[in-house]
């Protein structure tokens, strides 16, 4: 399959175009989070157990891990504009049988669906970094990633109130609308953008994606740092809401919903890690982002019994996870520029794995040691990220001080086109 290459000069971005990207990537996955604190609610009306409406949690990671590995690959295959168009007009439709759903196996399955194809999320991403220019790439990346953070944590304050104003079905309905409109502007404003131009199979371009793990190290170090960082962020969001309904605290579900406001305070400073990474600190950033995760921990633990605390350790962390995310993508984006989306696919699915192992974990771990080993769990998470960090630097520095005997293979070739 052949593809078209860009006709449009992609030497950078405009601020409003910066911003509609960025607004798309947050409606995107916000889709994913709406159910969660509504489970109760859709339980009632459908007539199933909240154990089984639980599963659509369940089914939104899946389908969304999915969805990195078969479909985010392709826009090294395909024009970029129209596949993240495509997936955007399938998830509205998608969100439309959720908002329609008579039973549970059909919200089950719908949103599975919507999963799966908001990873045009991730294709934005990746677009983004693509037409920034590379002295803006930091900033760029960090600016679409501020969006895609705050539509994940602002899902559950927006689903709650929309909930009351008519029901749980409005958010369906009202997301589908916002996709639908997203994929017409997508259409519009964005330039064209091509593959990489060669001819492969799907096949092929699977196994290329699954190939960038053997040939780019710096790739495994930074999957491997971002996807310790996404679990210790999971732990603390999985167990916050253990913590908050329960005595010193007591809050309500909608109260519990309202606090996505204090962890947005952290992610709105996606921008400044992009910006020093642009400047050559990119290292500074995600060792101090590493600390600083680890630390925040210890805030959080005497959040247990003060309020204070706890916003502080909840904005720390979230901060540190920007930090280390942001950095992180600014190194592999820079690695292989005609392979960028399946460099972000492989990344993207490490990643989203380390998150939903964070969130499995906080629930056990809270049945058995409530919030200190719900601490203790995010704590020994975040210092793994210290720990490859540090690895990484010091293998990196090795393979710098000595001679290359052989070329760097290319993955892409490394699998026969058919």
């Amino acid at each position: 399959m052949t593809t078209t290459r860009s006709h449009t000069n992609v030497g950078g971005l405009s601020h409003g175009l910066l911003l509609l990207m960025s607004a798309a990537t947050g409606l995107a996955v916000a889709g994913n989070y709406f159910a969660q604190p509504l489970l109760d609610l859709i339980g009632r009306e459908l007539g199933v157990e909240p154990s089984q409406a639980a599963l659509t949690v369940t089914a939104a990671q899946a389908g969304y891990a999915l969805g990195l590995i078969l479909l985010v690959p392709l826009g090294d295959l395909v024009e970029r504009r129209r596949l993240a168009m495509s997936l955007y007009a399938a998830t509205a439709v998608f969100l439309l049988v959720s908002a329609l759903a008579p039973n549970g196996t059909v919200l089950l399955a719908s949103t599975a669906l919507t999963a799966l194809t908001s990873v045009g999320a991730q294709v934005v991403v990746a677009f983004a970094a693509t037409v920034a220019a590379p002295a803006e790439r930091g900033r760029v990346v960090g600016t679409v990633m501020t969006g895609l953070m705050l539509g994940l944590l602002l899902a559950r304050t927006a689903s709650g109130a929309l909930s009351e104003l008519g029901g749980w079905r409005t958010v369906y309905w009202v997301n589908a609308i916002l996709m639908v409109l997203m994929a017409v502007l997508l259409r519009v404003c964005l330039p064209r953008l091509g593959g990489d131009g060669e001819r492969r199979s799907y096949r092929g371009l699977l196994l290329s994606t699954v190939a960038m793990f053997r040939y780019e190290p710096l790739l495994r170090w930074r999957a491997g740092i971002a996807g310790l960082s996404l679990a210790s962020f999971s732990v603390l969001w999985t167990a916050l809401t253990f913590l908050l309904v329960r005595p010193p605290y007591g809050w309500s579900e909608s109260a519990i919903g309202l606090f996505g406001l204090v962890g947005a305070v952290g992610a709105l400073t996606a921008t400044v890690a992009g910006r020093l990474a642009d400047r050559g600190l990119v290292q500074y950033v995600t060792g101090a982002g590493t600390v600083l995760l680890a630390g925040s921990w210890a805030a959080l633990a005497a959040g247990a019994h003060s309020l204070v605390w706890l916003f502080a350790g909840v904005i720390v962390l979230d901060l540190a996870h920007q930090a280390v995310l942001n950095s992180s993508q600014n190194v592999i984006y820079a690695l292989r520029p005609e392979a960028r989306n399946r460099i972000n696919s492989a990344f993207m699915t490490v990643l989203f794995v380390g998150g939903a192992i964070g969130s499995a974990l906080a629930s056990v771990v809270w049945a058995q040691g409530g919030w200190t080993g719900v601490c203790v769990l995010g704590a020994t998470l975040s210092a793994g990220t210290v720990v490859l960090w540090a690895l990484e630097r010091v293998t990196v520095r090795r393979a710098a001080g000595k001679a290359p005997e052989t070329a760097v293979h290319d993955p892409a070739a490394a699998v026969p086109a058919e």
